[in-house]
């Protein structure tokens, strides 16, 4: 399965958003999820095994308890996938960057103040 795939479902971006406050209780994952999604938790345990298995998120034993963290491991593959496309966004990014940079700026200075002539904007 492809990284995309498992990312496509809503479900499993919640569970990985989750894990990435840090290492959860299948219990406590089992919990949120039936709350927000309304699924069983048979469904919840599908959505941790995809995850799992396609290296998005690890499992350790800790007595009764099952821990799941995130596996960087697919997230990096993602990633070097989208560096291609980055060139796509990076320079609107740095722009909206100096947009806001420029903003606090003149809030800083003051509203009543003249614009400095070497500012375009």
């Amino acid at each position: 399965m492809h990284a995309f795939d498992v990312l496509g479902d809503p479900v499993r971006r919640r569970i990985l958003e989750l894990l990435a406050d840090g290492e959860q209780a299948s219990g406590a994952i089992t919990d949120v999820v039936r709350a927000e999604f309304g699924i069983s938790q048979p469904a919840v345990s599908q959505h941790l095994r995809v995850l799992r298995d396609n290296g998005f998120a690890t499992v350790r034993p800790d007595g009764a308890r099952r821990l799941y963290a995130v596996d960087d491991t697919a997230l990096r593959e993602a990633d070097a996938w989208l560096a291609r496309f980055r060139r796509f966004w990076t320079p609107h990014l740095d722009a909206l960057a100096t947009e806001v940079a420029r903003g606090k700026r003149r809030r800083r200075l003051g509203a009543g103040t003249e614009p400095d002539p070497g500012d375009p904007a």
